[in-house]
């Protein structure tokens, strides 16, 4: 039972490897500054981190419709 998810597991990195890939560069992007905004969290730090960090927020925002499109076009076949 084990190897039919791991299975799985191999089978949607593989046909999702991009996005696990944007994603994963996104956010250690964003690394220090997400680590300075959960100790501390200020508005002013936010929108810092949201001007300096245009791509890496567009990427993690239009990482679900990403996914989404993936499944409806992997039905529709």
């Amino acid at each position: 039972m084990s190897f039919i998810s791991i299975d799985r597991l191999f089978v949607y990195i593989k046909y999702n490897w991009l996005q696990i890939l944007l994603i994963a560069l996104s956010l250690y992007d964003l690394r220090t500054d997400l680590r300075i905004l959960i100790d501390f969290f200020t508005f002013s730090t936010f929108f810092y981190t949201i001007s300096e960090h245009p791509l890496a927020i567009t990427i993690l925002i239009s990482s679900p419709i990403l996914f989404n499109n993936k499944k409806q076009s992997s039905k529709k076949r």
